[in-house]
């Protein structure tokens, strides 16, 4: 029996710290993340974070490998260590254009 594919998933991760997060910042951020299709957020926010792209076999293993992957990224970006308090995950094939944020 041959092993699945790994599928594609987007993971988006959020941290929370004590002060405002500046513009050169993110910039650092996404620049960190760029490799893994991700893009930064946080300007003017108590927080910051990114949306990545992760090959995974299942959407726990994938959020995983992100908060990896992100947690390197915050040091290459050279941003505080703060916690992280948000992770969601959506598999590629679960997005479809039209099925978020629409109703039946």
């Amino acid at each position: 029996m041959k092993p699945s594919p790994m599928k594609r998933w987007s993971v988006s991760i959020q941290a929370e710290g004590d002060r405002p997060v500046q513009l050169d910042e993110v910039v650092a951020l996404a620049d960190a993340v760029a490799p893994l299709d991700g893009i930064a957020s946080g300007v003017g926010a108590m927080a910051y974070g990114a949306q990545i792209v992760i090959e995974a076999d299942t959407a726990d293993s994938a959020v995983e490998a992100a908060m990896e992957a992100f947690a390197a990224a915050v040091e290459t970006a050279n941003l505080p260590a703060w916690p992280m308090t948000r992770a969601e995950v959506i598999g590629e094939d679960e997005f479809e254009v039209g099925e978020v944020g629409t109703e039946d």
